[in-house]
């Protein structure tokens, strides 16, 4: 079988491309630059020219596809390169081009990764069935406008498609743990308002592992949260932060960056037969 991953030289791409090669199936990565392609051409992952606002490009890196994996994001990150609007551009706008270019090049199914935080509803518990509602916020808001539009592009498709909500990712190559624990160090790190906010983590590897097991154990036209087992207030875990640098416990009053979510990932371990190695912030974040 021939996996095609499109944003491959990505951060979760430099974990999921590995793991997709050791588990035995050929891999082919679509990245924008084919010369910043070493991790996966070291792994031995094929390696073609595409971007996702050019289908030509998309569909002759796909032919002879069986999965096509989208992953690509232009998130701000350790690179610098990137950023939100970007980044929405990219899900609203490119999705619809990656979808039918599945199409043309015959590629049957699709994975989407998406974001858990279209599911937020403050301190409650959420699943995949509960929509973004924050109190004060439009239901529809711009936090999640763009990832909504990108899963009903794929969702309304014609393809066998399947899509992995992630909550927050850390660990290598994110630059979110290593931003925290920098600015706790340098005595800067505040919490989210008051940090009662909650955050439902996942590490990038077990997102990767995830995508794996949907693979292995293809969730036809389903739709499931993946993230560590204990969503935590940012309180709790940027105090853990703090405490493993031996820094002063953080203070209050930071810029509140994400809606508060706390999503559960019963569904995603059930239909994948999967589990998070990182169950809980304190083992991720374990250095």
């Amino acid at each position: 079988m021939l996996i095609g991953v499109l944003g491959a030289n990505g951060a979760l791409g430099r974990h999921l491309t590995p793991q997709l090669v050791a588990a035995g199936w050929r891999v082919r990565a679509l990245v924008r630059r084919p010369e910043a392609a070493g991790a996966a051409r070291a792994c031995g992952a094929e390696i073609a020219a595409a971007d996702i606002f050019d289908q030509a490009s998309l569909v002759a890196g796909l032919r002879g596809c069986d999965i096509a994996i989208n992953i690509a994001t232009s998130l701000p990150g350790p690179s610098g390169r990137g950023d939100f609007v970007a980044n929405d551009r990219l899900r609203r706008d490119g999705t619809p081009i990656w979808v039918e270019a599945c199409r043309q090049a015959g590629v049957t199914r699709l994975l989407q990764q998406s974001i858990a935080m279209v599911n937020a509803a403050g301190d409650a518990w959420a699943n995949e069935d509960t929509p973004y509602a924050l109190p004060g916020e439009d239901v529809s808001g711009e936090a999640v406008r763009a990832p909504r539009d990108m899963e009903a592009a794929v969702t309304g498709s014609d393809r066998d498609w399947a899509i992995l909500r992630g909550g927050l990712y850390y660990g290598p190559g994110t630059g979110f743990d290593d931003d925290w624990f920098a600015r706790a160090k340098a005595g800067r790190l505040r919490l989210p308002k008051g940090g009662r906010d909650y955050v439902s983590l996942v590490h990038i590897a077990d997102m990767a592992s995830a995508i794996v097991a949907a693979v292995r154990r293809w969730p036809s036209q389903r739709t499931l949260i993946v993230s560590d087992d204990m969503p935590a207030q940012w309180r709790d875990v940027f105090s853990c932060i703090a405490e493993m640098t031996g820094a002063d416990p953080p203070s209050p009053g930071g810029r509140a960056g994400f809606p508060s979510f706390r999503v559960c990932n019963a569904r995603a371990k059930q239909a994948l037969d999967w589990t998070p190695a990182y169950t809980n912030f304190r083992v991720g974040l374990a250095r």
